[in-house]
């Protein structure tokens, strides 16, 4: 753990404490936060991820059916940053549209690995309906805790339907760490840690749906309900102008991610 995440998470108690939250509740916000990475324009380090533009896809791939959104450089990520089993090098290829309706629920094609050394191309994908988003160029990168959303807390913590004073602790928790956060760039970027939505939990919603589709109901509390991690989240910013500063996530379980089955990954997208 980077010094400057044991500094935030030391600022945390004490802003806790002085707020006289629950010590044991404050614990476990801090148990359940995730390490994640991310990323932004500007800068002078090397070149993390590109956004937009046409993807380099590899020689007789089928060309997905999506608009290319960006592409990391996994070797470029700091060892550990995440929780993840990443690929140790490579690029991870993201693709969505922009449809709240339509990109919900497992995408086959949302999500492509290239090893490292594939042969690749400049590949436009020809969608009649969306010109390729801004390029740009992700040089600014760094790795933060990134805490659950108070709402998310409250459920896993304390069940399905938690009561509202435990909706307002969850809220006065997400409060106090947000204070000690510190300067931030607006970032374009995430990987792993937990999602920030402006609408639903994509993770839960992941579960939930699988839960429900085998017959678990409830809200996803399976034996392999924890399995669902976010992948990536995208802030499309002011590129999107029809979703209004909406985003778009990638979920998938950490059994597939280990097995590369990216054909197994679920996306969200939402407006603000």
């Amino acid at each position: 753990m980077i010094d400057e995440t044991v500094d935030r998470l030391s600022r945390f108690r004490v802003e806790a404490a002085s707020r006289g939250l629950p010590p044991a509740e404050v614990e476990e916000w801090i148990r359940v936060t995730l390490p994640a990475v991310y990323m932004a324009e500007g800068g002078d380090g090397p070149l993390v991820a590109r956004v937009g533009g046409d993807p380099m896809l590899p020689h007789g791939v089928p060309k997905p059916s999506d608009p290319f959104v960006a592409s990391v450089d996994l070797a470029a990520l700091p060892p550990g940053a995440t929780t993840l089993p990443l690929p140790a090098d490579g690029h991870l290829l993201f693709f969505s549209g922009t449809d709240v309706h339509g990109a919900e629920g497992q995408a086959p094609d949302a999500v492509l690995y290239v090893p490292a050394g594939t042969p690749t191309t400049p590949s436009p994908l020809g969608h009649s309906w969306r010109e390729p988003y801004r390029p740009r160029e992700l040089r600014t990168a760094w790795c933060q805790s990134s805490a659950r959303m108070p709402e998310s807390f409250a459920i896993d913590r304390w069940g399905d339907f938690p009561e509202e004073e435990q909706f307002e602790l969850a809220d006065e928790l997400g409060d106090t760490w947000a204070r000690v956060g510190g300067y931030r760039p607006s970032w374009a970027l995430q990987i792993g840690g937990h999602p920030v939505s402006p609408q639903n939990d994509p993770v839960h919603y992941a579960r939930d749906g699988e839960a429900g589709r085998s017959g678990q109901g409830g809200a996803g509390h399976g034996e392999d309900a924890d399995d669902w991690a976010l992948l990536a989240t995208w802030r499309c910013g002011d590129d999107v102008t029809e979703l209004g500063s909406g985003v778009a996530h990638w979920v998938i379980r950490h059994g597939d991610l280990g097995n590369r089955r990216f054909d197994r990954v679920h996306r969200y997208v939402e407006m603000a």
